[in-house]
């Protein structure tokens, strides 16, 4: 269905108009002078102003962005014919290039990556250009949020990043934004424990040099990669100050190999660098020890697997939310029976180990750094650039599994019962696989630290009880000798 009705279109210069269009254009696409993005029924346009039609049209029709689009490395695109883009876009689009753009199905920000995910969208940044230099062509941006990753895998989706490039300049001007926004908060969490994904909580475009220089140690500084990342920059940056134009000044080469060669060699040295920071050092903690310390026997981890594996037998849910995901044994579970899985979980370590044995095995699953209880908020200009967790996960699931979570979430986080079902309730649109963990359970005796008193009252009937306000019971099951069980159940008016 059309955004606009061709045949009754408001005039281009009327207040309905542009009232109309303000309300369609996706706050993404704000910052970019070239273009912006149209959204509706769940149909993503892009539009190119017209003083940069013939440039676009040129990059965009070319063999070699054709080629990575069909292998998956840069977003799939068609270009509209002028009465379709109408239909969408309004009149100005006879004079614009309007591309429709392959939906990716969740769309996740540098907010909720891990270190392993930030050095695999970098290494894809750097492949593309490495690649576009071979073509004539280059990136002008370098930023994480031109990536998307489709299950393990980024995507890059800002067509308009590309740029036609000057064969005799050896400089790439998106060199410190690359630096900023993917190199350093990738070393700062390999080398220091600095969670790179909240650094986007603060920062749109990462960290200055300046910034990780005063954190580090004098011997640091001058070691590397941090002399040549961080303190050349950082005492190179008061010139910069004083000569702002000819410190980013563009500079030709008479030799166009010489030229492409010093940006190959650039470019080359980021990939090795980037290489060496997505090896973290492993820092044990309570989550990345889980599997050897929970309480199930062999015989109740089958009999949980079992009773979750009848459920995607019978159901075939298509999109699946797992929740406090761990090692994420049910997220490849629901992946091998066809469902494309977000999962979360608070630890960038646990979620990390998660993606790289997705993309081992080539699971449709998107691993992220969510908690529940403090899911990632809405960024941006006026909170709208990179929406909530909560904004693209509710409705979007046909199935929830909340796994050895509620448990948490009651006691560690002091979330009511009832607000945790009705959370549930709205991020699922059917069913939602979910497990008593009672106080007599030793795991919840640990997290009470003396408060039994006040949980108490938590007992499988209350628990069932609040349960039934907002889903119907299908199918339980004692999947443990200390009470925990799993109940199987349907969201109520669920169609």
């Amino acid at each position: 269905m059309a955004c606009f009705s061709i045949s009754n279109e408001p005039s281009p210069l009327s207040k309905d108009y542009f009232t109309k269009m303000a309300s369609l254009k996706h706050p993404a696409s704000l910052r970019d002078p070239a273009g912006y993005l149209v959204k509706c029924d769940n149909r993503l346009i892009r539009v190119i102003r017209p003083e940069f039609v013939n440039e676009y049209r040129l990059l965009l029709t070319g063999p070699w962005l054709q080629g990575q689009c069909q292998t998956g490395t840069v977003g799939a695109f068609r270009i509209l014919h002028t009465d379709e883009a109408v239909g969408f876009v309004g009149p100005e689009a006879a004079e614009c290039l309007c591309l429709e753009h392959d939906v990716i199905d969740f769309p996740s920000y540098p907010t909720e990556w891990p270190l392993e995910m930030l050095c695999a969208a970098a290494e894809h940044t750097l492949e593309l250009c490495l690649q576009a230099l071979k073509h004539g062509s280059g990136l002008k941006d370098a930023t994480p949020f031109n990536i998307l990753f489709q299950g393990p895998r980024p995507v890059f989706v800002d067509l308009l990043s590309f740029e036609t490039r000057d064969v005799h300049d050896p400089t790439w001007l998106a060199h410190g934004q690359f630096v900023r926004s993917f190199l350093l908060p990738a070393l700062l969490d390999t080398r220091y424990g600095i969670a790179c994904h909240t650094t986007f909580l603060s920062r749109r475009d990462g960290i200055e040099p300046e910034e990780v220089y005063r954190l580090l140690t004098p011997f640091a500084r001058f070691t590397p990669p941090f002399l040549g990342n961080v303190t050349m920059p950082a005492l190179l940056a008061e010139r910069a100050e004083r000569q702002p134009g000819k410190m980013y000044a563009r500079k030709r080469l008479s030799n166009p190999d010489q030229a492409t060669f010093v940006l190959q060699s650039l470019l080359s040295r980021l990939v090795r660098t980037v290489q060496t920071s997505s090896t973290r050092r492993h820092r044990s903690n309570t989550w990345t020890t889980y599997s050897e310390t929970c309480t199930y026997t062999p015989a109740e981890t089958a009999r949980k697997t079992a009773f979750v594996e009848q459920f995607l037998k019978e159901s075939r849910p298509a999109r699946v939310l797992d929740i406090g995901c761990n090692t994420g044994h049910f997220s490849f579970l629901a992946a091998r029976y066809g469902s494309r899985v977000v999962a979360t979980d608070l630890d960038p370590e646990v979620v990390g180990g998660l993606w790289r044995r997705a993309k081992e095995e080539q699971a449709n699953i998107l691993p992220l750094v969510v908690n529940l209880a403090r899911p990632t908020p809405a960024l941006g200009w006026r909170n709208r650039e990179t929406p909530s967790f909560l904004e693209r996960a509710e409705g979007h699931f046909d199935a929830v599994f909340m796994l050895a979570v509620v448990h948490h979430l009651l006691v560690t986080d002091q979330i009511p019962l009832d607000e945790i079902i009705e959370q549930a309730s709205r991020l699922t649109t059917e069913w939602l696989v979910i497990e008593y963990v009672g106080p007599d359970d030793s795991q919840f005796k640990r997290l009470l630290r003396g408060r039994e008193a006040l949980y108490r009252w938590f007992e499988r009937g209350a628990f069932e009880k609040e349960l039934s306000k907002r889903f119907e019971i299908i199918r339980q099951d004692k999947v443990a000798d200390n009470g925990r069980r799993l109940y199987l159940v349907r969201r109520c008016n669920a169609q």
